[in-house]
């Protein structure tokens, strides 16, 4: 069933088949649509792609809770529709740097944004990532008119790389440091698998 990781704010949890619904439901938004870049799906193609997700080794696939919204007590692989806002994601496809992923981050509540969540959520990725997938080069692309998303990645010290006309997207990239893996330690959410 994977690992849940809980932070002050969020929790993460893995993409269950009971998230599809609602998910599919986000990306009906065009809005979220063209923030993601992401094309529309319908549900079965929805339920076949969080199948694929989970399988594939090169991916890693949280669905954010939003705490504030988790009814009762938080129970490890249940999918606490409820308090599901976002999801957070790194894909480690570049087979020359194995050490490199791309992350992305979406927060799809309108009620969950601007409270900290996206960030909570990216650094929990990162340090998860730093410590069980040995990555230490991030990297996010952005489309251009995603003002929230680009500040967020360069508040949290991503550096712009390169910008592609052609998709109107910056990629931003973060190297990660020794003082910075004590920092992140320090940040270590609490993990709880079975």
């Amino acid at each position: 069933m994977g690992v849940s990781l809980e932070g002050e704010k969020v929790i993460l949890v893995p993409y269950m088949k009971e998230h599809v619904p609602k998910y599919h439901q986000w990306m009906q938004d065009p809005a979220l649509l063209q923030a993601t870049g992401s094309e529309p799906l319908t549900l079965d193609e929805e339920y076949q792609m969080q199948v694929s997700w989970t399988q594939d080794p090169n991916k890693q696939t949280f669905i954010v809770l939003d705490k504030e919204f988790v009814v009762g007590d938080f129970i490890h692989g249940q999918p606490h529709l409820e308090a599901m806002v976002g999801d957070v994601n790194i894909y480690m496809n570049d087979l020359d740097d194995t050490q490199m992923a791309e992350i992305e981050i979406m927060i799809a509540e309108p009620k969950s944004r601007g409270k900290g969540l996206g960030k909570e959520s990216v650094l929990m990725m990162i340090a998860f990532a730093v410590e069980k997938l040995g990555i230490h080069i991030f990297r996010a692309k952005i489309g251009d008119s995603n003002e929230a998303s680009l500040n967020m990645f360069r508040k949290l010290g991503f550096k712009d790389a390169s910008y592609s006309e052609i998709f109107q997207e910056v990629t931003l990239e973060l190297l990660i440091t020794n003082p910075m893996c004590e920092e992140l330690r320090q940040l270590k959410p609490n993990m709880v698998s079975h």
